[in-house]
Protein backbone atom coordinates (compact mmCIF):
# COMPACT_ATOMS: atom_id res chain seq x y z
CA UNK A 1 0.00 0.00 0.00
CA UNK A 2 1.84 3.32 -1.26
CA UNK A 3 1.35 6.57 -0.12
CA UNK A 4 2.31 9.80 -1.43
CA UNK A 5 4.89 11.44 0.34
CA UNK A 6 6.58 15.26 0.02
CA UNK A 7 10.09 16.00 2.04
CA UNK A 8 8.45 17.94 4.71
CA UNK A 9 5.22 15.66 5.46
CA UNK A 10 3.10 16.45 9.01
CA UNK A 11 3.45 13.88 11.61
CA UNK A 12 -0.05 14.54 12.17
CA UNK A 13 -2.70 16.26 10.28
CA UNK A 14 -3.92 19.69 11.14
CA UNK A 15 -7.85 19.55 12.25
CA UNK A 16 -7.98 22.16 9.34
CA UNK A 17 -6.60 19.58 7.07
CA UNK A 18 -8.78 16.90 7.93
CA UNK A 19 -11.65 19.52 7.42
CA UNK A 20 -10.68 19.62 3.91
CA UNK A 21 -10.63 15.63 3.43
CA UNK A 22 -13.92 15.40 4.30
CA UNK A 23 -14.86 18.24 1.61
CA UNK A 24 -17.93 19.78 3.78
CA UNK A 25 -18.98 21.36 1.05
CA UNK A 26 -20.62 18.16 -0.74
CA UNK A 27 -22.47 17.52 2.18
CA UNK A 28 -25.20 19.72 1.14
CA UNK A 29 -26.97 17.22 -1.17
CA UNK A 30 -27.39 14.66 1.07
CA UNK A 31 -28.50 16.84 3.71
CA UNK A 32 -30.84 18.23 1.37
CA UNK A 33 -31.92 14.78 0.14
CA UNK A 34 -32.57 13.84 3.81
CA UNK A 35 -34.87 16.70 4.79
CA UNK A 36 -36.72 15.95 1.38
CA UNK A 37 -37.60 12.49 2.92
CA UNK A 38 -38.49 13.79 5.97
CA UNK A 39 -40.97 16.35 4.90
CA UNK A 40 -42.39 13.68 2.79
CA UNK A 41 -42.78 11.65 5.75
CA UNK A 42 -45.78 13.53 6.55
CA UNK A 43 -44.84 13.17 10.30
CA UNK A 44 -44.56 16.17 12.61
CA UNK A 45 -41.04 17.45 12.74
CA UNK A 46 -41.56 19.46 15.93
CA UNK A 47 -41.96 16.29 17.57
CA UNK A 48 -39.26 14.30 16.27
CA UNK A 49 -36.08 16.83 16.25
CA UNK A 50 -33.76 14.49 17.80
CA UNK A 51 -33.99 12.08 14.69
CA UNK A 52 -34.23 15.16 12.83
CA UNK A 53 -30.58 16.38 13.83
CA UNK A 54 -28.94 13.05 14.04
CA UNK A 55 -30.25 12.34 10.43
CA UNK A 56 -28.64 15.17 9.33
CA UNK A 57 -25.39 14.72 10.69
CA UNK A 58 -25.46 11.22 9.39
CA UNK A 59 -26.22 12.05 6.11
CA UNK A 60 -23.92 14.93 5.61
CA UNK A 61 -20.59 15.10 7.56
CA UNK A 62 -20.65 11.13 8.80
CA UNK A 63 -21.28 9.33 5.44
CA UNK A 64 -20.35 11.42 3.20
CA UNK A 65 -17.45 13.29 4.82
CA UNK A 66 -16.37 9.39 5.09
CA UNK A 67 -17.24 8.77 1.25
CA UNK A 68 -14.89 11.75 0.45
CA UNK A 69 -12.06 10.67 2.82
CA UNK A 70 -12.35 7.34 1.28
CA UNK A 71 -12.27 8.12 -2.33
CA UNK A 72 -9.03 10.57 -1.76
CA UNK A 73 -6.93 7.60 -0.02
CA UNK A 74 -8.11 5.41 -2.62
CA UNK A 75 -7.77 8.00 -5.87
CA UNK A 76 -4.52 9.96 -4.02
CA UNK A 77 -2.90 8.67 -7.50
CA UNK A 78 -5.45 10.31 -9.65
CA UNK A 79 -5.47 13.45 -7.62
CA UNK A 80 -1.74 13.84 -7.88
CA UNK A 81 -2.68 14.59 -11.58
CA UNK A 82 -5.80 16.28 -11.39
CA UNK A 83 -6.09 17.78 -7.93
CA UNK A 84 -2.25 17.83 -6.63
CA UNK A 85 -2.81 20.02 -3.91
CA UNK A 86 -5.37 18.05 -1.97
CA UNK A 87 -4.19 17.04 1.36
CA UNK A 88 -3.35 13.40 0.15
CA UNK A 89 -1.11 13.88 -2.49
CA UNK A 90 0.14 17.66 -1.46
CA UNK A 91 1.67 15.83 1.78
CA UNK A 92 -0.31 17.67 4.01
CA UNK A 93 -2.71 14.26 5.22
CA UNK A 94 0.43 12.27 6.34
CA UNK A 95 1.22 8.25 6.06
CA UNK A 96 -1.91 6.61 6.21
CA UNK A 97 -4.18 9.35 8.05
CA UNK A 98 -6.42 9.28 5.36
CA UNK A 99 -7.14 5.41 5.53
CA UNK A 100 -7.19 5.28 9.09
CA UNK A 101 -10.26 7.88 9.35
CA UNK A 102 -12.21 6.70 6.24
CA UNK A 103 -12.17 3.91 8.39
CA UNK A 104 -13.27 5.57 12.13
CA UNK A 105 -15.84 7.74 10.15
CA UNK A 106 -17.37 4.66 8.70
CA UNK A 107 -17.81 3.01 12.20
CA UNK A 108 -19.30 5.95 13.26
CA UNK A 109 -21.48 5.84 10.32
CA UNK A 110 -22.88 2.31 11.63
CA UNK A 111 -23.09 2.99 15.02
CA UNK A 112 -25.03 6.14 14.85
CA UNK A 113 -26.83 4.30 12.07
CA UNK A 114 -27.80 1.61 14.56
CA UNK A 115 -29.64 4.38 17.04
CA UNK A 116 -31.92 4.87 13.98
CA UNK A 117 -34.12 2.20 13.55
CA UNK A 118 -33.95 -1.29 11.83
CA UNK A 119 -34.45 0.72 7.87
CA UNK A 120 -32.11 3.97 8.90
CA UNK A 121 -29.74 0.94 10.29
CA UNK A 122 -29.77 -0.85 6.66
CA UNK A 123 -29.92 2.69 4.68
CA UNK A 124 -26.83 3.26 6.57
CA UNK A 125 -24.89 -0.06 5.69
CA UNK A 126 -25.75 0.06 2.14
CA UNK A 127 -24.23 3.90 2.17
CA UNK A 128 -21.31 2.70 3.89
CA UNK A 129 -20.78 -0.10 1.20
CA UNK A 130 -21.61 1.91 -1.48
CA UNK A 131 -19.10 4.40 -0.18
CA UNK A 132 -16.14 1.77 -0.42
CA UNK A 133 -16.92 -0.44 -3.23
CA UNK A 134 -17.09 3.14 -5.49
CA UNK A 135 -13.38 4.10 -4.70
CA UNK A 136 -11.93 0.69 -3.66
CA UNK A 137 -9.77 -1.75 -5.52
CA UNK A 138 -10.56 -4.28 -7.44
CA UNK A 139 -14.39 -3.29 -6.83
CA UNK A 140 -13.69 0.55 -8.01
CA UNK A 141 -17.23 1.05 -9.79
CA UNK A 142 -16.16 4.86 -10.58
CA UNK A 143 -14.32 3.16 -13.22
CA UNK A 144 -17.56 2.37 -15.35
CA UNK A 145 -19.29 5.62 -16.37
CA UNK A 146 -22.59 4.22 -15.67
CA UNK A 147 -22.22 2.43 -12.69
CA UNK A 148 -20.09 5.33 -11.07
CA UNK A 149 -22.00 7.82 -11.27
CA UNK A 150 -25.41 6.00 -10.81
CA UNK A 151 -23.71 4.63 -7.45
CA UNK A 152 -23.24 8.36 -6.13
CA UNK A 153 -26.55 9.41 -7.44
CA UNK A 154 -28.34 6.96 -5.39
CA UNK A 155 -26.11 7.79 -2.23
CA UNK A 156 -26.46 11.73 -2.72
CA UNK A 157 -30.38 11.40 -3.32
CA UNK A 158 -32.13 8.04 -2.83
CA UNK A 159 -30.83 6.61 0.13
CA UNK A 160 -31.02 9.70 1.97
CA UNK A 161 -34.44 10.69 1.23
CA UNK A 162 -35.59 6.80 2.18
CA UNK A 163 -33.46 6.95 5.28
CA UNK A 164 -35.00 10.67 6.09
CA UNK A 165 -38.53 9.10 5.43
CA UNK A 166 -37.88 5.72 7.22
CA UNK A 167 -36.68 7.01 10.73
CA UNK A 168 -40.06 9.40 10.54
CA UNK A 169 -42.34 6.85 10.31
CA UNK A 170 -40.12 4.13 11.86
CA UNK A 171 -41.06 1.57 8.98
CA UNK A 172 -40.98 1.25 5.75
CA UNK A 173 -41.90 4.47 3.64
CA UNK A 174 -44.57 4.35 1.16
CA UNK A 175 -44.48 3.79 -2.35
CA UNK A 176 -44.98 7.40 -3.74
CA UNK A 177 -41.93 8.59 -1.17
CA UNK A 178 -39.76 5.60 -2.79
CA UNK A 179 -41.09 6.07 -6.20
CA UNK A 180 -39.74 9.88 -6.26
CA UNK A 181 -36.40 9.08 -4.30
CA UNK A 182 -35.26 6.19 -6.72
CA UNK A 183 -36.59 8.94 -9.92
CA UNK A 184 -34.42 11.89 -8.47
CA UNK A 185 -31.49 9.21 -7.82
CA UNK A 186 -31.47 8.34 -11.48
CA UNK A 187 -31.78 11.89 -12.59
CA UNK A 188 -28.41 12.93 -10.08
CA UNK A 189 -26.31 10.02 -12.63
CA UNK A 190 -26.81 12.98 -14.86
CA UNK A 191 -25.21 15.39 -12.36
CA UNK A 192 -22.49 13.10 -11.35
CA UNK A 193 -21.89 12.85 -14.93
CA UNK A 194 -21.41 16.93 -15.61
CA UNK A 195 -19.15 16.75 -12.53
CA UNK A 196 -16.34 14.47 -13.95
CA UNK A 197 -15.70 17.07 -16.33
CA UNK A 198 -13.36 18.06 -13.68
CA UNK A 199 -11.10 15.19 -14.01
CA UNK A 200 -11.55 14.22 -17.89
CA UNK A 201 -7.06 14.82 -17.82
CA UNK A 202 -6.53 12.57 -14.82
CA UNK A 203 -9.36 9.74 -16.09
CA UNK A 204 -7.97 9.36 -19.38
CA UNK A 205 -4.49 9.04 -18.06
CA UNK A 206 -5.26 6.44 -15.67
CA UNK A 207 -8.07 4.97 -17.20
CA UNK A 208 -10.81 5.64 -15.64
CA UNK A 209 -13.90 5.43 -18.04
CA UNK A 210 -16.12 7.87 -17.13
CA UNK A 211 -18.79 8.78 -19.83
CA UNK A 212 -16.68 12.14 -21.16
CA UNK A 213 -13.72 9.76 -21.19
CA UNK A 214 -15.72 7.08 -23.34
CA UNK A 215 -17.99 9.04 -25.30
CA UNK A 216 -16.34 12.44 -25.32
CA UNK A 217 -17.43 15.63 -24.02
CA UNK A 218 -20.05 16.60 -26.08
CA UNK A 219 -22.11 13.16 -26.41
CA UNK A 220 -21.55 12.78 -22.71
CA UNK A 221 -23.32 16.08 -21.81
CA UNK A 222 -26.25 15.11 -23.93
CA UNK A 223 -26.66 11.84 -22.45
CA UNK A 224 -26.55 13.70 -19.35
CA UNK A 225 -28.85 15.93 -19.98
CA UNK A 226 -31.71 13.39 -21.16
CA UNK A 227 -31.04 11.11 -18.00
CA UNK A 228 -31.88 14.41 -15.38
CA UNK A 229 -34.38 15.58 -17.46
CA UNK A 230 -36.84 12.20 -17.83
CA UNK A 231 -36.60 11.36 -14.29
CA UNK A 232 -37.97 14.87 -13.55
CA UNK A 233 -40.77 14.66 -16.07
CA UNK A 234 -42.16 11.32 -14.81
CA UNK A 235 -41.92 13.40 -11.24
CA UNK A 236 -44.35 15.52 -12.58
CA UNK A 237 -46.97 13.35 -14.37
CA UNK A 238 -46.78 11.34 -11.33
CA UNK A 239 -47.86 13.98 -8.99
CA UNK A 240 -50.16 15.19 -11.67
CA UNK A 241 -51.54 11.35 -11.19
CA UNK A 242 -51.90 12.01 -7.49
CA UNK A 243 -53.80 15.16 -7.73
CA UNK A 244 -50.63 17.33 -6.71
CA UNK A 245 -50.97 20.04 -9.42
CA UNK A 246 -49.31 22.89 -8.00
CA UNK A 247 -46.19 20.82 -7.10
CA UNK A 248 -46.74 19.26 -10.33
CA UNK A 249 -47.02 22.76 -12.39
CA UNK A 250 -43.95 24.25 -10.11
CA UNK A 251 -41.83 21.54 -11.22
CA UNK A 252 -42.91 21.63 -14.75
CA UNK A 253 -41.40 25.08 -14.53
CA UNK A 254 -38.00 24.23 -13.41
CA UNK A 255 -37.60 21.27 -15.71
CA UNK A 256 -38.26 23.83 -18.03
CA UNK A 257 -35.63 26.65 -16.93
CA UNK A 258 -32.93 23.30 -16.59
CA UNK A 259 -33.89 22.98 -20.72
CA UNK A 260 -33.11 26.69 -21.11
CA UNK A 261 -29.46 26.22 -19.43
CA UNK A 262 -29.19 22.65 -21.03
CA UNK A 263 -28.94 24.69 -24.35
CA UNK A 264 -26.01 26.87 -23.22
CA UNK A 265 -24.42 23.90 -21.50
CA UNK A 266 -23.94 21.85 -24.85
CA UNK A 267 -22.44 24.87 -26.51
CA UNK A 268 -19.34 23.85 -24.93
CA UNK A 269 -20.14 21.24 -21.75
CA UNK A 270 -16.42 21.20 -20.50
CA UNK A 271 -16.27 25.16 -20.39
CA UNK A 272 -19.76 25.26 -19.03
CA UNK A 273 -20.22 22.28 -16.92
CA UNK A 274 -19.55 24.08 -14.00
CA UNK A 275 -22.31 26.82 -14.71
CA UNK A 276 -24.50 24.32 -14.97
CA UNK A 277 -24.07 22.92 -12.08
CA UNK A 278 -24.67 26.68 -10.47
CA UNK A 279 -27.83 26.82 -12.48
CA UNK A 280 -29.25 24.67 -13.69
CA UNK A 281 -28.42 21.76 -10.95
CA UNK A 282 -29.67 24.22 -8.51
CA UNK A 283 -33.07 23.91 -10.28
CA UNK A 284 -33.33 20.41 -9.85
CA UNK A 285 -32.83 20.27 -6.28
CA UNK A 286 -35.41 23.25 -5.69
CA UNK A 287 -37.64 20.53 -7.57
CA UNK A 288 -37.02 17.42 -5.17
CA UNK A 289 -37.91 19.96 -2.14
CA UNK A 290 -41.39 20.96 -4.11
CA UNK A 291 -41.73 17.07 -4.47
CA UNK A 292 -40.95 16.38 -0.22
CA UNK A 293 -43.58 19.41 0.04
CA UNK A 294 -46.49 18.34 -2.27
CA UNK A 295 -45.78 14.48 -0.78
CA UNK A 296 -46.14 15.90 2.33
CA UNK A 297 -49.39 17.46 1.66
CA UNK A 298 -50.97 14.17 0.73
CA UNK A 299 -49.77 12.53 3.38
CA UNK A 300 -51.68 14.70 5.87
CA UNK A 301 -54.73 14.40 3.83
Amino acid sequence: MSVIKTKHAPAYPKPSVALELLKPITWFPPMWAFACGVISSGVAISENLDLLILGVLLAGPIVCGMSQAANDWCDRHVDLINEPHRPIPSGRMPGLWGLWIALAMSAGALALGWTLGKWGFYATVVAVAAAWAYSVEPIRLKRSGWLGPGLVGLCYEGIPWFTGAAIMVQGLPNTQIITCAVLYAIGAHGIMTLNDFKALKGDTALGIRSLPVQLGPNKAARIACWVMTIPQVIVALLLLRWDLTLSAALIGLLIFGQIMAMRKLLIDPEKYAPWYNATGVLMFVFGMMICAFGLRGAANI
